[in-house]
């Protein structure tokens, strides 16, 4: 085997070597050692390992110290899990630099590292991982995600953000998965809408955590898009947030975007989810934020006034900034109109 620094010989290139001095063929090697030319010839080309039992019938024919091929086999042992070693190191340097390394280390979701080789160990135990080529196989079954843009997302910076939310939510305790428990607290979660993020926040834990999902907020990666992820994790489920784009609107868009994916079972599709599951999502989003029948009805009327944005908000029972964000997406009002109603979070 060789590596970028390394050649590990075994040592039936010695035995050959020999056997050649002597004009001796290995059929005649492997009579005189009492073994199948099978084996011997595995023996030669490395493919077995010489025990001490073999190095001590060497000895006997070659007139070759037993202790001189057991070292000889110790050396090569060693050298083969170095190059093995070397040559994963460097696969996985590879990898690392398609990862955003950087922005983990100023999230502090990874320890920082002068040295290449460093960093890639940091990349592994935060994987929990003994290769980071490992990953492509571990890769979350499933995963439903909302994203925007045209840019097609980094498979590496997903998985690095869903990592972080698998570890995050590990510490988190939850009851089992109730599909028909998620489903009942909807309305209840959208009243939380008009309350503030510290008035809410626990709240959300406490209402998903009660039906098996456990919440976590993230910073947002750069380049991947995302504004939520949602996974299956051992006996729970990870329903993840990013922080960007916090205008409440938006918020709150992603939370029920992703809570749909879950009660729709798209996080159970190897796969991932399609186009129409994402246009699924969207509509369960948009529809339970805003009745259908209640948005015709104001939207029928075209006030679209501070004053009016407000007392439909109040009615309806939920954020004015949510109705502001739909009238935007729709092309009803400019973007730039009404923004001041929106509310702005900040997460600690």
């Amino acid at each position: 085997m060789r590596s970028r620094t390394i050649l590990a010989t075994p040592p039936g290139y010695t035995i050959r070597e020999q056997l050649e001095d002597r004009h001796m063929t290995q059929k005649e090697f492997a009579l005189r050692m009492d073994m199948s030319e099978k084996h011997i010839s595995h023996l030669i080309n490395g493919e077995v390992s010489l025990t001490p039992e073999v190095a001590i019938r060497i000895e006997t024919i070659l007139g070759i110290s037993a202790r001189y091929w057991n070292n000889l086999e110790a050396r090569y042992r060693e050298k083969l899990l170095l190059a093995d070693e070397e040559n994963a190191m460097d696969a996985d340097i590879e990898i690392l630099r398609q990862m955003p390394y950087a922005e983990a280390v100023r999230y502090g979701w990874i320890e920082n590292a002068s040295k290449i080789f460093d960093k890639v160990r940091n990349m592994r135990r935060f994987f929990e991982v003994a290769r980071l080529g490992a990953i492509s196989k571990l890769r979350i079954p499933g995963i439903a995600y909302r994203k925007l843009g045209d840019t097609a997302k980094n498979d590496y910076v997903l998985a690095v953000w869903a990592q972080r939310a698998r570890l995050v939510a590990r510490e988190r305790e939850v009851a089992p998965i109730n599909f028909q428990r998620l489903a009942a607290i909807i309305d209840d979660v959208r009243e939380l809408t008009t309350e503030t993020l510290e008035e809410f926040i626990p709240k959300l834990y406490d209402y998903y955590g009660g039906c098996g999902v456990a919440i976590v907020f993230l910073q947002h990666m750069k380049g991947s898009f995302l504004h939520g992820a949602s996974f299956t994790d051992g006996k729970k489920i990870v329903m993840a947030l990013t922080l960007r784009g916090t205008d409440a609107d938006k918020f709150w868009f992603s939370l029920f975007h992703e809570t749909a994916h879950i009660l729709e079972g798209h996080i159970t599709k190897p796969e991932g989810t399609t186009a129409e599951d994402e246009a699924q999502a969207d509509k369960f989003a948009r529809d339970t934020l805003i009745l259908p029948e209640d948005y015709e009805r104001f939207v029928q009327s075209g006030g679209y006034t501070a004053s009016a944005v407000k007392d439909f908000a109040d009615e309806v029972g939920i954020d004015a900034g949510i109705v502001v964000g739909r009238l935007q997406k729709d092309g009803k009002v400019d973007f730039n109109r009404l923004n001041g109603l929106k509310k702005h979070y900040k997460f600690a």
